[in-house]
């Protein structure tokens, strides 16, 4: 089994990544700075071996990329690399000393699509910083890759849920109050016609993907593969299904998105056109045939586990009378 260094696993991916490589028989590491917890407990954890370092400290000093090397890794998974520059000093570091590591990129590396879903061979054409940094990176491994044999793979998670996460909502923003107006059966307005396309993912999806690439190494070193659910939803078609899913009829209405962002906050509204303007929906083919990939949840069964355990947690509110009245079993099939 591997020794295998987790940047940044004490997030939601991690969660469920930890134990699924300790559970396996891998000696696990997780270096983060030590001020968040899993969102689950679980036993595994007690067997981790714990290392605090600043990341961003470290990087500006120089010295990131030889504290990794020094934990003498087999495998390194980097779940928080967000700067061209702090990855090159890890892969210069980790050059001849590691068998595999692995890049959290993210599908914001699309921007407009040209054609749905969105493949592998689509070029990157990223919107903002964020999706340009992880672009930048991506190219980076893959250079180093195929030129020098650094053995790297990217992967592009998309909208993450799961447990203790709040997901991107049917208004294309992380506001949970659009699920109570939904609970209440109350009218919920959408941008233009509802048909802009989000891809979440549960990040036990996330976790798996991330064990298919290192079990099938030879088929993932080297290359960058969309990791998400095996279908996108429409706005509409995702609020429609979470009316049903409170036991309530759909109640929509439609504005152009000019005038539909006056209703929001200025920060839902800028985070809702982030996602409107992509409209996500990429393909999971080549992880599928390469890798052995298939996601457990769909998109809707990942969102609704997330809000079932907001639901449990008071952050969003559902009648008492509608939980009375036999629809409880909803919010706890998981």
């Amino acid at each position: 089994m591997a020794r295998i260094v987790i940047i940044g696993g004490s997030g939601h991916v991690g969660t469920y990544l930890v134990p699924a490589l300790v559970e396996r028989g891998h000696e696990v590491v997780n270096v983060s700075r030590g001020t968040a917890a899993p969102y689950r407990p679980h036993p595994a954890w007690k067997a981790v071996e714990q290392v605090l370092v600043d990341r961003r400290a470290e990087e500006a000093e120089g010295n990131f990329g030889s504290r990794i090397a020094a934990l003498d890794a087999d495998i390194v998974i980097d779940m928080i690399s967000f700067e061209l520059e702090g990855t090159q000093q890890l892969v210069q570091a980790l050059h001849g000393k590691v068998e595999h590591y692995l890049f959290c990129s993210s599908i914001w590396v699309y921007g407009h699509a040209v054609s749905v879903p969105s493949a592998e061979t689509d070029r990157p054409n990223a919107i903002d910083t964020y999706g340009t940094n992880k672009a930048k990176i991506e190219d980076l491994l893959l250079q180093q890759a195929r030129r020098s044999g650094f053995p790297a793979t990217s992967f592009r998670p998309g909208h993450i849920v799961g447990e203790g996460w709040v997901p991107v909502n049917p208004q294309a923003n992380t506001n949970p109050d659009v699920f109570s107006l939904i609970a209440r059966g109350d009218e919920l307005v959408l941008p233009n016609l509802g048909l802009e396309m989000l891809h979440h993912v549960h990040a036990d999806d996330v976790a798996q993907w991330i064990i298919c690439a290192i079990e099938n190494r030879a088929a993932s070193v080297g290359e960058v593969f969309n990791t998400v659910s095996a279908q996108a939803l429409t706005l509409r078609g995702y609020a429609e299904a979470m009316y049903r899913w409170f036991g309530k009829e759909p109640r929509l209405s439609f504005e152009p998105f000019d005038q539909w962002r006056l209703r929001l906050k200025e920060s839902d509204a800028h985070s809702s056109w982030g996602h409107i303007m992509r409209s996500s929906c990429v393909s999971i083919e080549k992880s599928r045939q390469r890798l052995g990939y298939r996601p457990r949840f769909t998109s809707l069964e990942a969102i609704q586990q997330s809000v079932a355990a907001l639901i449990a947690s008071g952050r969003i509110t559902v009648a008492q009378n509608h939980l009375k009245a036999g629809h409880e079993s909803n919010f706890h099939h998981w």
